[in-house]
């Protein structure tokens, strides 16, 4: 097999991979438009005050972000960080 064969068969893989992952990104955003989403801490300090109205956290947060577009930006900048130090010993473990 060629270079150019194996390069055009890896282009055409990595595309239907990235023609999937688009398709699950937004499946779920089509499917269920007009929903709200929020958080699983929301839902989970109501589920807790419905069944003990009493409940006192013993722990509150060490910073609390002035809105919620900084606390995406703060999540999301964890999240690429994240994938980049995975990423980064992924490239190593197969280089080994």
């Amino acid at each position: 097999m060629s270079a150019n064969v194996k390069s055009k068969s890896k282009l055409k893989l990595n595309l239907a991979l990235l023609l999937l992952v688009v398709v699950l990104i937004i499946t779920p955003l089509v499917i269920n438009s007009g929903a709200e989403y929020g958080g699983a801490d929301g839902e989970a300090e109501s589920l807790i005050t419905e069944i003990r109205p009493d409940y006192e956290p013993w722990f509150s947060s060490l910073y609390e972000p002035p809105s919620g577009e900084i606390e995406s930006l703060l999540f999301s900048t964890q999240a690429a960080l994240g994938a980049g130090v995975i990423g980064y010993l992924l490239g190593r473990m197969k280089r080994k």
